[in-house]
């Protein structure tokens, strides 16, 4: 499985214990910063692996590719991970819509994301260096809900700080890791070519 970076650690995890026999192979999560550089990264890799003889899936949504990785799974015959990004994964298409139709202005947290913030969007989107553009890059957004996977006294803390940078108020909603580890499976058990 080629997976984002962003999902890795945990689909990793749910391999191990499921015992399921396969490989993660995960592409940088800062891909996401430049989404048209994802399936590009993808094909080079699904290909290599190909070459070894593997059978080969995405474990992403589509992640702002707008349809690259679909003619991607079309062209080698993969399948992905449903929806238009991990928060659909993770959190149910249904309730993300939901959340974002209610406030359009919703900036949404997973796990990774709270851990990695300074690295994945201060540092990524060069806030750090220039933080006059923090404005033009998160001024419209009106609340942070974070899609909590494991959420611990640690994350709880950081994502009280993020809110707290974006001066909004921070909602939680502990979704766990059952629809990501519900993907993954029927991704596994996916027949070769059923993209």
């Amino acid at each position: 499985m080629i997976a984002c970076g962003a999902l890795a650690g945990t689909v990793r995890e749910i391999v191990a214990r499921r015992g399921w026999p396969a490989e993660v192979h995960p592409l940088p999560a800062m891909l996401h910063n430049r989404p048209e550089r994802i399936g590009p990264a993808a094909a080079d890799l699904a290909a290599a692996l190909q070459a070894r003889g593997l059978r080969v899936v995405l474990g992403y949504a589509d992640c702002g590719s707008y349809g690259a990785l679909d003619e991607l799974c079309d062209r080698l015959g993969l399948a992905r991970l449903h929806g238009l990004h991990c928060y659909d994964v993770l959190g149910g298409a249904d309730r993300v819509r939901a959340l974002l139709e209610r406030e359009p202005g919703t900036y949404l947290l997973t796990d990774f994301l709270v851990r990695s913030f300074a690295t994945t969007v201060l540092a990524g989107l060069g806030l750090d260096r220039h933080p006059e553009l923090w404005g033009d890059y998160f001024g419209h957004y009106r609340r942070l809900v974070w899609l909590a996977q494991d959420r611990t006294d640690v994350l709880t803390e950081r994502a009280e700080r993020i809110a707290a940078r974006f001066g909004l108020p921070l909602r939680v909603i502990e979704v766990g890791t059952a629809g990501l580890e519900r993907e993954v499976e029927q991704l596994l058990a996916a027949k070769p070519g059923a993209g």
